[in-house]
């Protein structure tokens, strides 16, 4: 990312000279910064030119691509399989996840390199082909680039992760945002926290006494362990190691989030145990039938707190998303004496 820094008044000449030789970066936009010698302007270029001061852009501005990438792939891909063109992706970073389907799999090249045009930011381009194992990892390969790990920026936080070996749900950003507001200082155990989704922006603007992080997956867990010292979070959080059956604490939190669906239910015990006998705030996340939205999770929590002696007071109840077709991602908020 070079760019040349003019005056601002020699902008437009240089600009000029540039597209004449054939070295303006035509992706990046010119940007205006102030200096210490006043405001200068920064020319994007695409490699060093002789007689300018070169500098390498600490904050590139891009512009959006506006064809769509069928548009982009008009003369290359037959019109009878133009269909099968992708038409969404995920960027994680600077890495492009998409499905390219086996009708336009001779293509995947071509595909890859448009939708690099069309994100400039980015530089791998990753096929995604489903989730495997008890951990759910993806099953992906590498169309375009070599690295693979990336860092991803949300909600004022950075995440670093490998997308080659991890997943990174976007799709509950909303959820997120609301457990970044929650917690001062509180005592927050998350269960399933896998690289620090909840536990990163709880710490960083919640403003917690301590989070006690939980994960078992070793992948995911080294990479809890490297997001906590690139937020800056040591003092804060304490990343465990292991099965929450076994090693969450108890009569500790003000707070448990149990951020993980599937079989969320078979550590309701253990999650409500954490909670201090005095009484603590239970963030409990399900899967569940639209016939059942949110009767099962309220019953299941009140189930088993009723087997550990303990009170619930229903605080709040949110849907998160469509998980499948008649099947909801939901959270219950719940008050346990």
């Amino acid at each position: 990312m070079k760019a040349v820094v003019v005056p601002i008044g020699s902008v437009e000449a240089v600009r000029a000279e540039f597209v004449e030789l054939n070295v303006l970066d035509r992706a990046r936009k010119i940007v205006v910064v102030d200096s210490l010698e006043g405001r200068i302007a920064e020319i994007p270029v695409l490699c060093d030119v002789s007689g300018f001061t070169v500098v390498k852009q600490s904050s590139p501005e891009f512009y959006r691509s506006t064809a769509s990438l069928k548009e982009h792939l008009r003369d290359i891909v037959p019109d009878e399989i133009m269909q099968y063109v992708p038409s969404g992706w995920q960027l994680i970073g600077d890495v492009i996840i998409t499905h390219i389907p086996a009708e336009v799999r001779n293509y995947r090249t071509e595909v890859a390199e448009k939708l690099l045009l069309m994100n400039p930011r980015c530089n791998c381009v990753v096929q995604d082909l489903g989730i495997k194992g008890p951990f759910r990892e993806p099953e992906r390969e590498i169309i375009i680039g070599d690295k693979t790990e990336t860092i991803q920026k949300e909600n004022g936080c950075l995440f670093k992760i490998d997308v080659m070996k991890l997943m990174f749900s976007k799709g509950n950003l909303a959820e997120k945002r609301r457990m970044s507001k929650l917690g001062k200082d509180d005592v927050v155990v998350d269960m399933f926290a896998g690289i620090g989704y909840f536990s990163i922006p709880l710490a960083v603007h919640g403003n917690p006494k301590k989070v006690y992080s939980i994960e078992l997956n070793p992948v995911s867990y080294g990479y809890l362990l490297e997001n906590i010292k690139l937020n800056h979070q040591e003092d804060v959080i304490e990343a465990i190691n292991g099965n929450c059956k076994v090693v969450t604490p108890v009569g500790i939190a003000d707070r448990v989030i149990m951020g993980y669906v599937g079989t969320t239910h078979e550590y309701l015990q253990q999650g409500i145990s954490a909670i201090k006998k005095e009484g603590g705030t239970l963030h409990y996340h399900e899967t569940t039938p639209e016939c059942l939205v949110f009767d099962r999770p309220i019953k299941r929590i009140k189930d088993v707190a009723a087997i550990l002696g303990r009170d619930v007071e229903i605080m709040g109840c949110y849907r998160i998303k469509k998980y499948s077709p008649g099947v909801w991602h939901v959270v219950v908020d719940a008050f346990i004496k």
